[in-house]
């Protein structure tokens, strides 16, 4: 177990229907995070929630909605998630972008086959 550590976790919330470049919105955005290197990020579907405009978004059966909410988490240490705020500026076109202190208290993934320690 490795010891632990402070760190970021913005959470990220935008709408099932949005998108960039042709993608998913959320897809994007896992991929990203990914390729920029951050520790970990996760999407998330909501089964109801409202935004800025008041629209409520559900999956009731009475009401049925295509465009859920969505909120993305990502946690890194603080240096490597200040380096891709900017760029969240210019993907996201509509949302909200929150941000807190955490604390890890345990990172670990499953060893690759063949893999040493």
């Amino acid at each position: 177990m490795k010891k632990e550590s402070d760190a970021i976790l913005l959470r990220i919330f935008i709408s099932e229907s949005d998108k960039y470049e042709g993608k998913p919105l959320s897809k994007y955005l896992i991929e990203f995070f990914k390729q920029e290197g951050l520790a970990g990020a996760t999407a998330l579907r909501g089964i109801s929630g409202f935004g800025k405009t008041s629209k409520l978004h559900t999956t009731s059966i009475l009401r049925l909605s295509d465009d859920l909410p969505i909120v993305i988490e990502v946690v890194d240490r603080k240096e490597n998630i200040e380096r891709v705020k900017p760029k969240l500026g210019e993907i996201i076109e509509e949302g909200l972008i929150t941000e807190e202190e955490v604390k890890i208290i345990f990172y670990e993934g499953k060893k690759s086959p063949g893999s040493q320690t």
